[in-house]
């Protein structure tokens, strides 16, 4: 059965062309000063590892925004059938040349096909902060339909009361994405109306190269 169609984002096409236009630049940044390598920051591994835990075992696990794909090959490397999908071309392509191990797809967090109780494990790590927010509830609902009884969601995004409208990223290239930023709790309870249960929560303090942040992981409601 075919999952309900998501609203568009209205700037999807703009964020894509940005994330294109960083790609090569994240990946470099990510191979010479380790940004985006979970290993580099304990407790962000952490999490990681507690996720690859739980849900190993319970079936194939998506990466959802998945960039040059540091985070799906740790997980790969952890033994699990996972596989990554992003909505910048370009990342993909520095995704498949970096890890050609590992399995990964063009696609929109909205744009996605998934089955019902098809999947062990979701991440939308650092990735679905540019949804809207009248989107991200119903990307939300997708990944609690798609993941089997027992499977788990992993989250993390940065936290604030403002949205933050960016020009420039990695590197100072030019880009225009929006950053939508939620408080802990707000998180939470869009995860539990979609359909989950959280079971963690991590908060993360600003440092050098961001601002706070938060961790969320959750299990498909019964």
């Amino acid at each position: 059965m075919r999952a309900h169609r998501i609203d568009r984002p209205a700037d999807l096409d703009v964020v894509r062309d940005s994330y294109d236009r960083v790609a090569d630049n994240y990946a470099h940044m990510v191979l010479t000063r380790g940004i985006g390598d979970i290993r580099s920051h304990p407790w962000l591994k952490a999490s990681v590892d507690a996720f690859a835990d739980t849900v190993s075992g319970l079936g194939p696990v998506l990466d959802v925004g998945c960039g040059p794909g540091t985070v799906t090959a740790y997980l790969a490397g952890r033994g699990l059938d996972v596989s990554g999908v992003d909505l910048s071309p370009r990342m993909i392509e520095n995704a498949r040349r970096l890890h050609p191990q590992c399995r990964f797809d063009v696609a929109s967090a909205t744009e996605l096909d998934l089955e019902e109780a098809s999947l062990g494990g979701v991440l939308g790590w650092w990735s679905l902060f540019n949804l809207p927010r009248d989107v991200l509830p119903q990307v939300l609902a997708l990944f609690a339909r798609a993941l089997k009884p027992g499977g788990h969601f992993i989250t993390a995004t940065h936290v604030g009361d403002e949205d933050a409208v960016r020009t420039e990223a990695y590197g100072g290239v030019p880009v225009r994405w929006t950053t939508h930023k939620w408080r802990p709790e707000q998180l939470v309870e869009l995860i539990e109306r979609a359909g989950m249960r959280p079971v963690a929560e991590l908060r993360l303090p600003a440092d050098e190269q961001s601002g706070p942040g938060c961790v969320v992981m959750a299990e498909r409601s019964a």
